[in-house]
């Protein structure tokens, strides 16, 4: 009995306590409000973030222009190294339509189906991946790009070996490899000859290659033939041993994509099960899509199993990505 009474007055000085908590901060708010008036509260507010905005300018700016003017002219920058022409209107309409065109869409589209909530989830999920997606996507292009560079410069090097054995000069070769290759290889080969013939080193222009595709094997092959042109040697016989030397990695690089293969499998469907799953449930339950995808606590049960499913297939594929 005493136990019970000692629990009940802890709880009734804990209760009183957070109610008089709660009345005094109710006390300052209403004077705050009196003194100031709601007016003169929100010139305060204002004043606050104008003083943090301008203490933090020069980081807004710069985040505001790499988020705006930065994408653009980074996708420009991407597509002068792969050969792209297009005009800076038009990539920055495209970012427009792809940001703020496909999250309006899509919030206009389900808000006409009767579904408020979700179109705004939606439209500002659409509108954020929007924003983001340009980069990795050119990303994604230009690494295909380097893939392909990478398996062309066997044929690439042989041509050069050959035409170095025939007696042709180095640019005379190149000039055989632009002619004979297709692209990417004859595109960024013709950019060096350019160089070359306007007056560039041919060092450099070979640097200005190693730069625009950095892969292991242009700086093998542009170290190899920069430090033999200073110093004597067969570039002939530096190109063989280059081409064994390619050869040999992309085996081993098939080789190991064989073994990784059924990991990335085993990733895609780990990342399936659950939408299958709530496509199966909502077939066989016509009251589970309304409560998934129509209340607050679905949509963010929703929110929780994106996120899980991305972060899951994410460490899978670090676990699996073995670079040769």
């Amino acid at each position: 009995m005493i136990t019970k009474m000692t629990h009940f007055l802890i709880f009734v000085l804990f209760s009183s306590s957070l109610f008089a908590q709660t009345e005094k901060k109710q006390r300052e708010v209403s004077l705050i409000l009196d003194v100031l008036g709601f007016k003169g509260v929100l010139i305060v507010i204002g004043a606050v973030v104008f003083i943090y905005t301008y203490l933090n300018s020069v980081k807004l700016f710069s985040w505001i222009d790499d988020q705006t003017f930065g994408t653009r002219d980074y996708i420009l920058k991407k597509f002068e190294i792969m050969f792209i022409e297009v005009e800076p209107n038009k990539i920055t309409i495209g970012l427009l339509l792809m940001s703020f065109g496909s999250g309006i869409l899509v919030f206009c589209i389900l808000a006409l189906l009767g579904n408020l909530p979700l179109a705004t989830l939606l439209g500002i999920v659409f509108l954020i991946v929007g924003w983001k997606a340009p980069k990795p996507i050119v990303d994604y292009f230009e690494n295909k790009r380097k893939k392909l560079y990478a398996t062309q410069m066997v044929d690439a090097l042989n041509l050069l070996g050959n035409g170095l054995r025939a007696g042709l000069t180095m640019p005379q070769a190149i000039g055989m490899v632009v002619d004979e290759m297709p692209a990417p290889v004859s595109q960024e080969f013709n950019l060096v000859l350019q160089q070359a013939k306007i007056g560039v080193p041919l060092d450099e222009a070979l640097d200005n290659l190693k730069k625009r595709v950095y892969t292991e094997d242009n700086e093998m092959f542009v170290t190899s033939v920069n430090i033999l042109r200073e110093t004597g040697g067969n570039l002939a016989e530096t190109f063989d041993t280059i081409v064994l030397v390619i050869r040999e990695r992309v085996r081993l690089q098939l080789k190991i994509e064989t073994y990784i293969a059924s990991g990335k499998v085993q990733a895609y469907i780990i990342g399936a099960m659950p939408f299958a799953m709530i496509v199966m449930f909502g077939t066989g339950d016509p009251e589970y899509f309304p409560l998934l995808f129509g209340t607050i606590p679905g949509i963010l049960c929703l929110i929780v199993i994106c996120g899980m499913v991305g972060l899951g297939m994410w460490v899978i594929m670090k676990i699996i990505d073995i670079k040769v």
